[in-house]
């Protein structure tokens, strides 16, 4: 903010004042000048200035000679400003026209600087606007893309699997029904896509409100540990569960929080199948709680680390039916964790791979 007496508002008044000293003084000169090489007899054109003085007047000469000095004063000195004025005039209208790379040097601390400095400010954040809007533009054609691609696969399998039911193209009962049981793992496989792409652009592209109530977090991951049973036993897979205490309760949105570690817990056995076992690990710490969701299959590869919370990215590439989903499983998880202002962290090596969340306790 500019200083009192640096303000426009007061350049303006010492504009005035030294714009009426420097005429009263400039015409108080001329008028000894003219008056003193008057009576030496030395003043060129000495009937003009009989005439001027006598004719039109004394009063009425030095009041437009006053006039003018006035005028060419107030020129002079605040010419800087207004040549300034007219650089952001300019800025001004190369940022209406899409130019938000450029500069306004900052040349005073008035008003006039204050808003050479807006405009810079302003022209920042509409470059970043600008910028994040193209990037989430690329982003959804990108996953519009890459979605479009993982759903038409078993669509397909689907379909075609079903027209050889309608055109009675198979043996006996027994293949009828592996047909049958084909169609149905893939419209099963379709649908969690569907709902990963439904959660994750509702995460990603809106508000989503938190409708956070106490809950026992030891509570909730024992109701997950048991609905995963079924699921553990086709994979000959143990899950254990590591608690210091029987209660911890947290302020959370227990649907998502739920949706999170069904995520993880799903990954830890798709991936961890070598290792038999997941294990969930929860401390308590004073201000935090700590989870960490464990298997012992295959590590995930350093280069692959930075990377794995992106929506879209798979460790495995091949993107199988048995393994690979839509790729926004872990980035799902990240969301609803950062929604709840906690943090999630990865750790990977040959013995074990780790799901680090750390949430407000």
């Amino acid at each position: 903010m500019p200083n009192l007496f640096t303000g426009l508002r007061w350049k303006l008044v010492w504009l005035f004042f030294l714009s009426v000293g420097l005429s009263l003084t400039t015409l108080l000169v001329l008028v000894l000048l003219v008056e003193s090489l008057y009576r030496i007899d030395l003043l060129p054109l000495r009937p003009f200035f009989r005439w001027l003085f006598y004719d039109i007047g004394l009063i009425q000469v030095l009041s437009a000679a006053g006039l003018f000095l006035f005028v060419l004063y107030v020129v002079l000195i605040s010419w800087r400003s207004i040549k300034y004025l007219e650089q952001i005039t300019n800025g001004v209208k190369q940022l209406s026209n899409g130019k938000f790379d450029r500069h306004i040097p900052v040349k005073t601390k008035d008003e006039l600087g204050g808003l050479a400095d807006n405009i810079n400010k302003m022209a920042r954040q509409l470059n970043t606007s600008m910028e994040e809007e193209r990037l989430a533009v690329k982003s959804k054609n990108e996953l519009i893309t890459h979605v479009s691609h993982d759903l038409r696969t078993p669509l397909t399998s689907i379909i075609g699997y079903l027209r050889l039911i309608e055109e009675d193209r198979y043996k006996d009962e027994v293949e009828l029904r592996y047909y049958v049981d084909i169609a149905y793992r893939k419209s099963q496989r379709l649908g969690r896509m569907v709902n990963d792409l439904f959660e994750y652009s509702r995460l990603s592209y809106s508000q989503v409100n938190l409708e956070r109530t106490q809950i026992n977090l030891i509570e909730l991951l024992g109701q997950l540990t048991a609905e995963f049973s079924l699921q553990l036993r086709e994979a000959e897979m143990d899950i254990r569960l590591s608690v210091v205490e029987d209660k911890i309760m947290i302020s959370a949105d227990g649907d998502k929080l739920m949706r999170a570690f069904e995520n993880l817990i799903a990954n830890a056995i798709n991936y961890g199948q070598a290792g038999k076992k997941v294990d969930i690990v929860v401390q308590k710490e004073p201000d935090m709680v700590i989870v960490r969701v464990i298997n012992y299959g295959l590590p995930i590869p350093l280069s692959d680390l930075p990377r794995i919370f992106e929506r879209l990215y798979r460790v495995e590439k091949s993107r199988s039916d048995e393994t690979g989903g839509t790729g926004l499983g872990l980035a799902i998880v990240k969301s609803i964790i950062e929604l709840h202002n906690g943090t999630i962290t990865v750790y990977s090596d040959e013995k074990e791979t780790a799901f680090e969340i750390k949430l407000p306790g």
